[in-house]
């Protein structure tokens, strides 16, 4: 099966070699290069419960994506377990220049579009009842959650295809501005009280959505206006990549609207809503309570490993394009997804973030488990001061 280029052909399978800081040579091969496919693949999951509605006429079928990132996913993390290794840092670099994990990143996009326009056309054209339309809306706009952490891995890299393609995986959710806001707003005061992307502790989600959802949005059109601004630029310029991603959505959703009727529009406010609130979700999960420490000038301390919440669990990671080993990517935010490292000592989720995403919508549970779990961690020890509230 053709997936990454090697030596002039592609291949599923890739040894490096490297030399070591004492002179002796060695290999590294990727276990789990042919299975990110699973990233690629899970976005379809629309599709797939389409296609389960039409072999068996079931409603209920089209529950089957929900089913299985918030049940089956945590007892295959559970089950498969954690992987703490690493790719040793000479093969860095050349691990990062393989195409084949960019080509991944990229192949993904066009097909989170494809789960929107089948999962709409198909609620426009079933007659479906009021609680299988809204289960498709959901649906879809879970699966649009991911095209968020499509444009995450890709936002944060420098070529201009993956700068587009970015755009054009965020248009799908009609959120456009996220890489702004993420980039050159949560990056630059993650895990402080000024961020609206980090959660305080003893804050629900609930709470912390009605702050963040509208906060990002104002936080990145300020940003952007800014970045115009210096170059003589008009916010309201067609360099606003804001603006463009935006565009795109117009020109989706709206021709999905015209397409299917009126109804659509209904069905892609559901799903919009939704895709934003799985963002909402992992911010939420990937910093709760966590402190970068000010000094005496009143300046935060550089954001290291320890001020993100971590997790290696196997498959929900390979789901997620290593987005869980979230502390060494808001460390080193440029490293590609398969050079994301694990480090001891790290705060460590109990389990993959969609596990913690059930425990975060139940709060009492929640706190119960992470307040503990934060407060008993060996930079904080129990002092609040220490802790983002």
């Amino acid at each position: 099966m053709p997936t990454g280029r090697f030596g002039g052909r592609l291949v599923l399978t890739r040894t490096f070699h490297y030399v070591d800081g004492d002179g002796r040579p060695g290999s590294y091969t990727d276990r789990k290069r042919h299975l990110w496919l699973l990233s690629v693949v899970y976005p379809l999951s629309p599709v797939f419960a389409v296609a389960l509605h039409a072999l068996t006429g079931r409603d209920w079928m089209l529950a089957f994506p929900l089913v299985f990132g918030y049940v089956v996913v945590p007892m295959l993390d559970a089950l498969f377990g954690e992987d703490r290794s690493n790719p040793p840092e000479q093969t860095v670099p050349e691990l990062e220049n393989d195409r084949y994990y960019r080509l991944l990143t990229w192949l993904t996009v066009p097909l989170h579009v494809v789960s929107l326009v089948v999962a709409a056309f198909w609620a426009a054209t079933q007659g479906l009842g009021p609680a299988a339309w809204i289960t498709l809306a959901l649906v879809a706009g879970m699966a649009s959650g991911l095209a968020v952490n499509t444009a995450h891995e890709m936002g944060h890299k420098h070529t201009r295809i993956e700068q587009w393609l970015s755009r054009l995986a965020l248009a799908v959710p009609a959120y456009g501005h996220f890489t702004v806001e993420h980039n050159f707003g949560h990056h630059r005061h993650v895990a402080t009280p000024e961020d609206c992307a980090s959660a305080r502790m003893n804050e629900s989600i609930y709470r912390f959505a009605l702050r963040e959802m509208p906060g990002g949005v104002f936080r990145a059109w300020r940003i952007e206006r800014r970045r115009l601004a210096r170059r003589g630029r008009s916010a309201w310029s067609p360099q606003n990549t804001i603006l463009q991603s935006w565009l795109m959505t117009l020109l989706l959703q709206v021709g999905l609207v015209m397409a299917l009727g009126w109804t659509t529009l209904a069905f892609l406010f559901i799903h919009n809503l939704f895709a934003w609130f799985q963002l909402t979700s992992a911010n939420y999960v990937e910093h709760y309570g966590l402190l970068r420490r000010k000094d005496e000038a009143g300046t935060y301390e550089r954001c290291r490993p320890h001020h993100s919440w971590n997790s290696n669990h196997v498959f929900s990671n390979l789901l997620l394009f290593h987005l869980e080993r979230h502390s060494d990517h808001h460390a080193n935010p440029n490293r590609r997804y398969q050079s994301l490292r694990h480090f001891e000592d790290l705060p460590q989720l109990p389990t993959g973030y969609f596990g913690m995403f059930v425990l975060a919508y139940l709060p009492p549970l929640w706190f119960r488990v992470m307040n503990r779990r934060l407060l008993g961690l060996p930079h904080i020890a129990g002092d609040l001061a220490k802790v983002n509230r």
